[in-house]
């Protein structure tokens, strides 16, 4: 295979696509005037996310800042959907040569013998009434002892990704390259210039993406930079601006090589991946000894191989698209300035409700059994559906539009008199607003071919 190269090279330009574009905001700010509606525009984005579920919002409202951080209640529905979804893809994208990559699951905590050596300020778990105990006797041996028989909760995948190596190197027949890959939550301190207490460390948490990929030293670069253009077009792929997803390199102490994959967010950038040839350090540290249960099959040669960690943050994936998506149009409804109807257009594959079915004219109870009967049929063949026929509250055509586009709904499914009569039902677009008729036989097939496409 040919690595590296004019393939590397080729991870600069954007993808774009064909997709119709409103309004975009977070465009580039200039004076105090475009600062203030910038920071507006975050906060109705916010308020947004609050309101339809993507996130959770708490006791209090919390900044952009605890969500970025990992310190907050978490995500709402559609927004763990939406989560949901782009781990689907992530799963997708990283199987892709899956007669290479296997797919592993490791403990969220381990014992204090387990593995490589723990460091001396990794997070540990005690129970409240160990912790009571050590608080109650005088200071000195109890706190090291419980502190050294404590688990502890882990930070990275690397080190269970790591710890299964050689077993999935029997199953690879030894045969280089090879990876392992998953996906989990980890836990962190969070910096002090987060915290609003200095005397109160806390915890925050990300769902995070592994690909450890496991290669010979002599193609150890070259797969680096191919990684990073797979990783780079990937994230790109569901934008709607892909050019704020943007990579940069650094070296670490050692002198390893790596990338950090960022999104441009309206405050400036922050990082959703990190990609780092690691060499052999870690390996060697997990299996001390025996060096010969480590060699993989390059060729005719056996080598330890070096590898390479592609780390990702889902969670701050997921509000990297959410600012990517945010668009704004005319507000039918009012003529107010600053008050522009939000459509967030999500990729129809992250979108987290493909369609939307409500009732309009017509006999009620027997709209409702259509509804229902659509309903089954298209959540059997894994189309995400809103049951908006369920809705008691009476509110216009145009307030339900605003709303499902808000929630990032591809299409909203009218049925009416009209459906019982010869079986047409209506079908609203939310990236053209346009409306069509359609027999409702067609609409299965219409709606799981749309989703199809916008994955390829």
């Amino acid at each position: 295979m040919a690595l590296g190269g004019r393939r590397a090279a080729r991870c600069g330009s954007a993808l774009r696509l064909g997709r119709p574009a409103l309004r975009r905001p977070y465009v580039a700010a200039g004076g105090e005037e475009e600062e203030e509606n910038e920071e507006e525009e975050q906060r109705q984005l916010l308020e947004l996310c609050r309101r339809r579920r993507f996130l959770r919002g708490g006791a209090e409202p919390r900044p952009w800042r605890s969500y970025l951080s990992g310190c907050h209640p978490g995500f709402g529905p559609l927004g763990a959907a939406l989560r949901g979804n782009l781990e689907a893809q992530w799963w997708h994208s990283a199987l892709a040569r899956r007669e290479q990559v296997f797919a592993v699951d490791s403990p969220l905590h381990g014992s204090h013998n387990a593995g490589a050596p723990q460091a001396r300020d990794a997070l540990r778990l005690l129970s409240s009434e160990t912790l009571r105990q050590v608080v109650q006797e005088p200071a000195g041996p109890a706190l090291e002892e419980a502190l050294g028989s404590a688990g502890t909760l882990r930070e990275t995948l690397l080190p269970g990704v790591l710890a299964q190596y050689v077993s999935c190197l029997e199953f690879a027949n030894k045969r280089l390259p090879c990876g392992l890959a998953e996906v989990g939550v980890c836990f962190h301190s969070i910096p002090d210039s987060e915290l609003h207490n200095k005397n109160l460390r806390r915890i925050g948490e990300r769902t995070t993406s592994l690909l450890a990929w496991f290669s010979s030293p002599r193609t150890s670069g070259q797969w680096l930079d191919y990684w990073l253009c797979q990783r780079l077009q990937w994230w790109r792929k569901f934008a709607v601006g892909p050019s704020n997803f943007s990579s940069s390199d650094f070296q670490d102490e050692e002198g390893r090589r790596g990338f950090n994959l960022h999104y441009n967010f309206p405050w400036g950038k922050e990082t959703i991946e990190t990609l780092k040839n690691l060499g052999d350090t870690e390996l060697l540290e997990m299996y001390p000894g025996d060096r010969s249960k480590l060699l993989g099959r390059d060729g005719r040669k056996n080598v330890i191989p070096h590898v390479l960690s592609v780390s990702g943050n889902l969670d701050r994936g997921v509000l990297a698209y959410l600012f990517d998506s945010l668009q704004l149009a005319e507000n039918p409804l009012t003529k107010k300035k600053n008050s522009q109807r939000k459509v967030l257009k999500l990729h129809p594959c992250l979108a987290p409700i493909k369609v939307a079915l409500d009732v309009g004219k017509g006999p009620t109870t027997e709209l409702r059994q259509v509804c229902q009967g659509l309903f089954n049929e298209l959540s059997e063949n894994r189309i995400s559906v809103w049951p908006g026929y369920l809705e008691t509250m009476q509110i216009s055509m145009e307030q339900l539009y605003t709303k499902y586009d808000e929630m990032s709904v591809l299409f909203m499914v009218l049925i009416t008199d009209a459906t019982l009569e010869n079986g047409v039902v209506q079908l609203r677009s939310r990236d053209t607003t346009m409306k069509e008729m359609m027999h409702i036989s067609r609409l299965k097939d219409f709606l799981t071919k749309y989703v199809t496409s916008a994955k390829n």
